[in-house]
């Protein structure tokens, strides 16, 4: 694989160990990514006394991926709000076409899409 495929080397400081990274990822994403994984280090390692850093890596680790996971868990719930509104709707244009496509003539107040908040 070649350096291109590879991605640039980017240099990143975490907790006071510096990093070579070579990612498929521009270099300010990674920049930002390790600054908060030191965020969040540097955090724990204020609530406890003593505390090495590959425990501590371990915690912030932890707690990221339990962000992740509940952030995921509220995007697929959303997601499912999203399409059961889209699917509603998508019936209620059709059945407003059907309608229409058979001459009946609607007054505006009954030919209204109804649709609860923004998607």
């Amino acid at each position: 694989m070649s350096d291109h495929e590879q991605g640039a080397a980017t240099e990143v400081e975490i907790f006071g160990a510096v990093y070579v990274i070579r990612a498929g990822h521009e270099a300010g994403h990674l920049t930002r990514l390790a600054a908060e994984v030191d965020r969040r280090m540097r955090e724990l390692a204020g609530h406890t006394k003593n505390a090495e850093p590959g425990r501590l890596a371990v915690l912030a680790a932890l707690n990221l991926a339990d962000e992740m996971s509940r952030n995921r868990r509220d995007w697929d719930g959303e997601r499912g709000e999203i399409e059961a509104r889209v699917k509603s709707l998508a019936g209620q244009l059709e059945r407003l076409l059907e309608d229409g496509k058979s001459g009946k003539k609607r007054g505006r107040a009954t030919t209204k899409i109804e649709s609860r908040g923004t998607p």
